[in-house]
């Protein structure tokens, strides 16, 4: 088990002043007005209660450090040297433009170089920048950039797959349209033989 030397380890992503919940179930019940509908008819009482639990679900992320979650790692391999992939990784974020979800799912390589990390800690990681305010390019790259920081392999990476209901559901209103996007570090960007060959796998 290692930790990688000299690193520093950021805080998770949180910001100062954060509002109560009676605040955030207030800010519900102001949108449900704004929307039309009255907050305090039956069927929806209880709905900033169950919107702010949501909340706390969906943006989990916030309150969560990728980085630490990488810090444990393993050099009993007996000279592996080959790709590392976990394909098809479920992927639930949300737009930070319209705050509606982005659905698909990621695929995550790295090339180690003397050690490697358990795969759910692969997929805990989609998982934390997943649950935040995200753009897919940004999430792609904070993936991508988080493995190559802490593990510091031959190369790292991932493709993101997804649909967004900020296009689906509203605005250009595009159903069955899916957003790719890449991110390819190390040997990955360097060598096309590599990137063909993870290309092929994850297919």
């Amino acid at each position: 088990m290692n930790a990688t030397p000299g690193l520093i380890v950021p805080a998770p992503c949180q910001i100062s002043g954060r509002p109560s919940r009676a605040e955030a179930e207030s800010a519900v019940r102001t949108l449900i007005q704004w929307a039309g509908d009255d907050p305090d008819r039956e069927g929806l009482v209880a709905t900033p209660d169950r919107v702010v639990r949501s909340y706390e679900e969906f943006f989990a992320g916030y309150d969560q450090d990728p980085v630490e979650m990488l810090q444990r790692t393993f050099e009993e391999t007996d000279g592996y040297d080959e790709m590392v992939i976990l394909r098809d990784i479920t992927l639930e974020s949300h737009c930070e433009h319209h705050m509606v979800p982005i659905v698909g799912k990621a695929h995550v390589a790295y090339l180690p170089d003397r050690r490697v990390v358990g795969i759910s800690k692969l997929a805990r990681v989609v998982e934390v920048f997943s649950k935040r305010l995200q753009i897919q390019e940004k999430l792609t790259a904070q993936i991508a950039n988080t493995i190559n920081d802490v593990l510091q392999p031959k190369g790292v990476a991932v493709i993101i797959e997804a649909a967004h209901q900020c296009m689906t559901t509203r605005g250009v209103h595009k159903p069955g349209v899916t957003m790719v996007t890449s991110r390819m570090l190390g040997v990955f960007r360097e060598n096309a033989a590599t990137r063909k060959e993870f290309m092929s796998l994850i297919r």
